[in-house]
């Protein structure tokens, strides 16, 4: 069985490190949905604004290799803990596929790309391939009254983020919010804690340096990265 991608997502996430775990964690991170040229055809999104949320099926498209395994380490559990992969949202899997709830916020017509989605809430990379969209049906989907498994146990962990004002001023302030956002999230690798690293997340135009120390992220730098094909 061969699938095809039907679409790319166009995010500001140049690189894995810093996406939000899941999808909703950052919900001002927004996407555009590109249709390839062959699924460009408005009618195929006939109705799609009357719904809220819409589920994307895509591929980890970072992660593709050989073979796979029966557990894997989910950074909720420190990194340390093996769990079965099943019983993860792990991106290292029998087969590469990802699910998000993304809000959907506007169909735009383009010249150069027909019609395309905004969404927001993104857990993507950029360029992502998209290999299906559906609408999210609050009577079925939702089961607000489920249980967790082990991200029940270890609760919701968030950082106390401080950017220094002079640093501050450098973020677009539409990006502002989104920035911090990502940063309470803690995109540290979960098996290391050391309060003396330096760590680096790419965001948009941006690049901004952080330490930890505790509960506490201190941004030291941020700094624009020049496209290379300037």
């Amino acid at each position: 069985m061969e699938i095809h991608p039907i679409a790319h997502i166009h995010t500001d996430f140049p690189e894995k490190f810093g996406i939000p775990r899941q999808s909703g964690l950052a919900a001002g991170a927004k996407g555009t949905i590109v249709f390839v040229p062959a699924y460009r055809h408005p009618d195929a999104l006939r109705g799609l604004t009357d719904y809220d949320f819409l589920w994307l099926v895509w591929d980890f498209s970072m992660n593709h290799r050989e073979g796979w395994s029966a557990t894997v380490t989910p950074p909720r559990l420190g990194g340390k803990e093996r769990v079965g992969v099943f019983a993860t949202r792990s991106p290292f899997r029998p087969n590469p596929i990802g699910l998000s709830c993304v809000k959907m916020e506007e169909i735009r017509s383009t010249e150069a790309e027909g019609e395309v989605i905004i969404v927001s809430g993104v857990d993507l990379l950029d360029g992502t391939p998209i290999y299906d969209i559906k609408p999210y049906l609050p009577y079925t989907d939702a089961h607000p009254e489920a249980v967790g498994g082990f991200s029940d146990r270890t609760g919701a962990h968030t950082l106390q983020v401080e950017i220094p004002p002079e640093l501050e001023a450098r973020i677009r302030p539409e990006l502002l919010d989104t920035v911090r956002s990502l940063l309470e999230q803690d995109p540290r690798t979960a098996f290391i804690r050391d309060d003396e690293r330096v760590w680096g997340m790419r965001y948009a135009e941006y690049n901004i340096r952080f330490t930890v120390c505790g509960n506490v992220l201190r941004v030291c730098e941020v700094a624009v990265v020049q496209d290379s094909s300037d």
